[in-house]
C-alpha cells in the first residue's frame, strides 16, 4: 500500500494500535480478577480499523465510536486511564462512575459522541450532526461505525437513506468481522459484499482490507474528502475477523478453529511491524522504546484507576438532569443572513428537470417501462402474474 504518510506518522499508527491491544489485554486481566464492573468487548484483530479510520479525520470532525472502537478514542486524545476508570466504574472516570463500559464522549474538545448500545442508531444521529454543521457553515465530516450484524437493522437503512438524500457529510464504516454475536455474516445477509448496500441509496462505497492500517487510513481519508466537498456520504466496508467472542464472557466455541488460524496469519499488528521493518522506518531499539513507553503509560494508569475511589452514594442523584452543567452554543462559520429572507427565499416549486432526474433518465418509473417488443420487463410481468 503506497501511503503519503511520513515516517513519524507510521510510527504513530503503530503506537496507537499497540496501545489499543495492550490496554485491552490489561483489561482482560482485570476482568478475570472481577474488577471490571460492566461488559468487556475486545477488538483483538480489529485495531487497524479503529485507529486507521480515526487517524484519517481532521481534528474538528465528529466521531461516534462503538464498543470495539477504543483505538479511535485513543487517537482522539483519551488516555488509557479514561477507559480503565470507566470500566472499573470509578469516580475519576469520564462519567463519574455511572457507567461500566465505553458510553462516554466529549462534545467540547474532542468532538466525540457517546456511543449507544442500540445498534445502528448512531447513523441518523451522525447524519444529523453533519447536516447541522453544513447549516452553520462548518466544513466538517462525521463518522461512525457499525458491525455486519448491525448493518441489518432498520435504522441502518433509514439513517443511510436520510444521509444520502440530504448529502450529509457522513462516512460510515461497516466493520465486517464475520460474526453478529454467534451468527455468521452469510446467515444474516445474502450479500457477499455489504458495501453493495450503498448502491441502493446512490452513494459512493469502498471495500478495504480491515487488517491493513494504511489501506484503511487512505480509504477513509479519500472518503472524508469526498464527503467534505459536498458529494454526500460514503460507506466503507472493512473486512476483518473478530478474534475473540462477542464479549469476554463468550468463549466463541461456535467459530471454526481453522478460520481463526487463517485470520491469525493476517494479524494487523504483525503485518504492520513487518512493513515498518521493510521500509527501514525503525529498528529493534526504536520498537523497544515505543513498547516500553506503552507499558509505562498503561501501568501508571492501571494504578491510578485501581486507587481511585468509587462514586459516593450521594452522587447517584447528580447528573440525572442537566442543571446548568454545560452550555451548548452554535459555532457559526457563515453569516446568519444567508439563512434568513430574502437570501433564503426560494420559489415553492419543483422544476421538471429535478423530478425527471429523481425518477430516471426519462422521468418515468422503471416499473412502467416497456421493452422494444412492447411487453413489460420480465420482472414486472412476474410481479403482475403473482398478483402483487
Amino acid at each position: 500500500m503506497n501511503s503519503t504518510l511520513t515516517r513519524e506518522q507510521h510510527l504513530e499508527l503503530y503506537y496507537f494500535m499497540r496501545l489499543n491491544r495492550e490496554l485491552e489485554e490489561q483489561m482482560v486481566r482485570l476482568f478475570r480478577q472481577n474488577k471490571i464492573v460492566g461488559g468487556l468487548y475486545p477488538s483483538l484483530g480489529q485495531e487497524a480499523i479503529s485507529v486507521g479510520t480515526a487517524y484519517a479525520l481532521a481534528p474538528g470532525d465528529w466521531i461516534a465510536p462503538m464498543i470495539r472502537n477504543i483505538g479511535a478514542l485513543l487517537v482522539r486524545g483519551f488516555k488509557p486511564r479514561d477507559v480503565l476508570t470507566q470500566h472499573l466504574a470509578r469516580y475519576t472516570s469520564p462519567t463519574l462512575g455511572k457507567d461500566g463500559t465505553s458510553h462516554f464522549g466529549d462534545l467540547n474538545v474532542r468532538h466525540v459522541i457517546s456511543p449507544t448500545s442500540v445498534l445502528g442508531d448512531l447513523i441518523p444521529v451522525m447524519a444529523g450532526i453533519g447536516m447541522a454543521g453544513r447549516y452553520l457553515g462548518q466544513k466538517i465530516v462525521t463518522m461512525t461505525w457499525i458491525g455486519d450484524g448491525g448493518a441489518s437493522t432498520g435504522v441502518f437503512h433509514e439513517g443511510l437513506n436520510l444521509a444520502a438524500v440530504q448529502k450529509a457529510p457522513l462516512v460510515l464504516i461497516v466493520e465486517n468481522n464475520q460474526w453478529a454475536y454467534s451468527t455468521p455474516a452469510g446467515k444474516q445477509s445474502a450479500l457477499g459484499d455489504l458495501a453493495d448496500r450503498a448502491r441502493a441509496y446512490g452513494i459512493k462505497s469502498a471495500i478495504v482490507d480491515g487488517n491493513d492500517v494504511l489501506a484503511v487510513e487512505l480509504a477513509t481519508r479519500e472518503a472524508a474528502a469526498h464527503a467534505r466537498a459536498g458529494n454526500g456520504p460514503v460507506l466503507i466496508e472493512a473486512k476483518t475477523m473478530r478474534m475473540r467472542g462477542h464479549a469476554q464472557h463468550d468463549a466463541a466455541e461456535y467459530v471454526p478453529k481453522e478460520l481463526l488460524e487463517t485470520w491469525k496469519q493476517r494479524d494487523p499488528l504483525d503485518r504492520f511491524e513487518k512493513l515498518l521493518t521493510g521500509k527501514k522506518f525503525w529498528d529493534a531499539k526504536i520498537k523497544k522504546e515505543i513498547d516500553a513507553r506503552i507499558a509505562r503509560e498503561i501501568q501508571a494508569d492501571v494504578e491510578f484507576a485501581e486507587n481511585s475511589p468509587f462514586p459516593p452514594p450521594e452522587s447517584a442523584e447528580e447528573g440525572v438532569y442537566c442543571e446548568g452543567c454545560h452550555t451548548i452554543e452554535a459555532d457559526w462559520k457563515r453569516p446568519k443572513e444567508e439563512l434568513l429572507p430574502p437570501l433564503s427565499s426560494v420559489k415553492p416549486e419543483w422544476p421538471a428537470a429535478l423530478l425527471n432526474e429523481s425518477h430516471g433518465r426519462n422521468g418515468v418509473k422503471r416499473s412502467a417501462a416497456k421493452t422494444k417488443s412492447g411487453k413489460k420487463p420480465a420482472r414486472e410481468r412476474v410481479r403482475t402474474k403473482a398478483g402483487r
